[in-house]
């Protein structure tokens, strides 16, 4: 077995959209935002309107229970089959490094396949990649249908390494220079800056492949973590779009039985960023209630008891000065409706995270309301202004450290769902490269 094998790590073909097509209109935002926002995709159909585009190829989760979910999922995949058939894509072998704006910082990042046979997102996973928090289950299903028939995948799953000395990229960075330019170009929406260069070197792969490997070098690895063994060790860790790789593992089971091990569908194109790159920033994912019953408030003073307080706030900064000030010993979140700002304490709570502590009762509430919706959403602007429309209840949460991030994965487990999330709504992964996941 190769380290490539031993590591989970393949070697892809990209593909990548001709030099006759304009970047601005193909690269479009990860289909899992502003979910509940459709006039941003509504703004983003009209600025692309027929040009080639990934937007073509995805279906914004915007959409992803509309009446006409059928039709637009097959539009899709017959644009696949267009840009294949015309030319659109051009294919390239080897890694794309990647450079991205985040505000006044710069991301860097590699696009590689990972082996989804090294995946499993299951509570206890011991797998080389694994989910940082709990997958809703229920969600995989609808995304499988688009997966399902489509001859192109394109990611927007980024996947985080632990690499503090930055050893990975480190010869990719050496030679940045000359490697060859792939895309340049500013995002739509105002997203930032977007570079790509092709990694088609044997030379530099290797020293992405050495890199990555060494990061779980036993005798390192224990003493990295303060663990008795390194018997089944964690490499690779779901930043975003864990449901999305969860999906393309459902599907490479459910063909696994026909195809045998040498398909394309066993591989998932990622991009790798470094737990410990600048501009990484956890941000915090908020709840938002729709159509709570007028039991809501009563409910969460029953389930929380002696444990619970709540505090006027006089505005949405004042709000959000007293949650980051949240301690193991006394959680705090943000609690937003129309009429008012309320900081709400958890004394000595049961579980570790705050986004626990709330989603255990938010998970019990749903399930004897059914006619209360949720919404996990990103910003504190959105989350305020959802908060404050009649009939809601927006909930702010503190966000998490990334210090012992692997370490609580390695030991604890996956994190509660929607724990948080990296970076701004706006700086989530654009779409770019494809790959086939069809002979």
């Amino acid at each position: 077995m190769s380290i490539k094998e031993k590591i989970g790590v393949h070697v892809p073909e990209v593909l990548l959209p001709a030099k006759r097509i304009d970047p601005h209109k193909w690269a479009v935002i990860a289909c899992d935002q502003f979910t509940s926002q459709p006039e941003y995709w509504e703004k983003v159909a009209e600025t692309v309107g027929d040009a080639p585009s990934t937007f073509h190829l995805i279906l914004p989760e915007a959409w992803l229970h509309s009446p006409d979910v059928k039709d637009r999922i097959r539009q899709t995949q017959q644009a696949m089959q267009d840009y294949l058939d015309t030319g659109v894509l051009e294919a390239h072998h080897g890694f794309v490094f990647v450079e991205r704006q985040i505000g006044d910082k710069t991301q860097s990042g590699l696009v590689v396949a990972l082996d989804l046979d090294q995946y499993d997102y299951n509570k206890g996973s011991q797998t080389l990649i694994r989910a940082t928090e709990g997958t809703i289950l229920d969600r995989i299903p609808p995304r499988m249908d688009v997966r399902r028939d489509a001859l192109l995948e394109t990611p927007h799953i980024l996947v985080l390494y632990d690499d503090p000395e930055g050893v990975v990229l480190s010869e990719i960075l050496a030679h940045k220079e000359v490697l060859p330019l792939a895309y340049d170009f500013e995002l739509m929406a105002g997203s930032g800056h977007l570079e790509g260069r092709l990694v088609e070197h044997a030379g530099l792969i290797d020293s992405v492949i050495n890199g990555l490997a060494s990061l779980i070098e036993p005798a390192a690895y224990m003493q990295k973590y303060d663990l008795p063994n390194a018997d089944s060790p964690l490499l690779f860790a779901m930043g975003d779009g864990n449901h999305s790789l969860a999906t393309a593992k459902a599907i490479w089971e459910e063909l696994k039985p026909h195809v045998g091990s040498d398909h394309p569908s066993r591989y998932a194109l990622v991009e790798l960023v470094n737990l410990h790159d600048p501009s990484l920033c956890f941000e915090p994912i908020h709840r938002v209630l729709f159509d709570p019953g007028e039991d809501f408030l009563t409910a969460m003073e029953v389930y929380f008891a002696e444990k619970v307080s709540f505090h006027p706030a006089a505005d949405m900064p004042t709000l959000v000065a007293e949650v980051v000030k949240s301690t193991p010993a006394v959680q705090r979140f943000g609690m937003i409706q129309p009429d008012a700002y309320t900081l709400v304490e958890l004394d000595h709570p049961a579980h570790d995270l705050t986004a626990g502590s709330l989603q255990q009762f938010l998970d019990l509430y749903l399930k004897s309301h059914p006619d209360t919706k949720i919404d996990y959403v990103h910003g504190d602007e959105t989350v305020d202004d959802l908060g404050r429309k009649p009939g809601n209840i927006g909930f702010f949460l503190p966000p998490i450290s990334k210090n012992s991030f692997f370490r609580s994965v390695i030991v604890d487990g996956a994190l509660p769902r929607k724990t948080f999330s990296m970076n701004h709504a706006k700086d989530k992964r654009f779409y770019m490269e494809c790959r086939r996941i069809k002979p």
